[in-house]
């Protein structure tokens, strides 16, 4: 009689677990993902003037994928560096106003003497491409949004660090007159009183571009992974 042990009984593999916990649930395990894809979803940045929302969305563009910015028609005149098609779409006045007759337009308003508005056909084409949406809009633009979208678009509100930063930079665009300099500061101070309306702030420091734009981020990823999506409809 040999005194060897008898050989040790295998374990089962991977895949015959799989199979015996299978057969004792009754059910197939499935490999459908355990959530749908995220909602696309409708991001609108505001803030006063100032504040560097050309900059935080020019930046957001260079480093996150997945996002369509739409393009504001306005009726104002190019300025310098500014490229048809890219910074605005430029219209003139009998041109808007069609727009508006022919219900083209998901917000516009009269800003400084100059209409401003947003195209729907561009949000229905890239939305149907499954990618998201980023509109910049000053305030009263935003205020109409709201009316608009209600909770289902992301309203993210800019801020510099200080009331001095924000008019110091108006002072260094140099695009306005002293009148219209004063016009223009006078409204930031009255529109930064809007914050509470929107859903996230984001404070715009100088030379701090950056960390602005990596918050901006944060707020889409968060916005991706809510239980409850947000659905949007225009």
């Amino acid at each position: 009689m040999s005194d060897n042990p008898p050989p040790p009984i295998p374990s089962p593999t991977k895949q015959e677990t799989l199979r015996s916990l299978e057969s004792n649930l009754g059910s197939p395990f499935t490999a459908e993902p355990t959530i749908p894809p995220p909602n696309q979803i409708i991001i609108v940045v505001s803030g006063p003037s100032g504040v560097g929302k050309d900059a935080v969305i020019n930046k957001l563009r260079e480093v996150r994928e997945g996002l369509h910015f739409v393009v504001t028609a306005t009726t104002r005149p190019m300025r310098p560096g500014e490229v048809e098609g890219e910074d605005y779409f430029f219209v003139t006045r009998e041109n808007f106003l069609s727009m508006v007759e022919n219900e083209e337009l998901l917000e516009y308003a009269l800003v400084y003497g100059e209409y401003k508005g947003i195209p729907k056909k561009q949000i229905r084409e890239f939305m149907s491409r499954g990618e998201d949406i980023v509109l910049r809009v000053d305030i009263q633009g935003a205020q109409t949004l709201r009316r608009i979208l209600g909770d289902s678009a992301v309203f993210v509100f800019l801020v510099a660090e200080s009331e001095v930063a924000m008019v110091e930079r108006l002072v260094d665009r140099k695009t306005e007159s002293q009148e219209e300099l004063l016009v223009r500061v006078a409204t930031a101070r009255e529109e930064v009183r809007h914050l509470k309306s929107f859903d996230y702030v984001v404070v715009n420091a100088e030379g701090r571009l950056d960390d602005a734009v990596r918050r901006v981020e944060a707020i889409i990823d968060a916005e991706k992974s809510r239980v409850h999506q947000r659905v949007v409809r225009i």
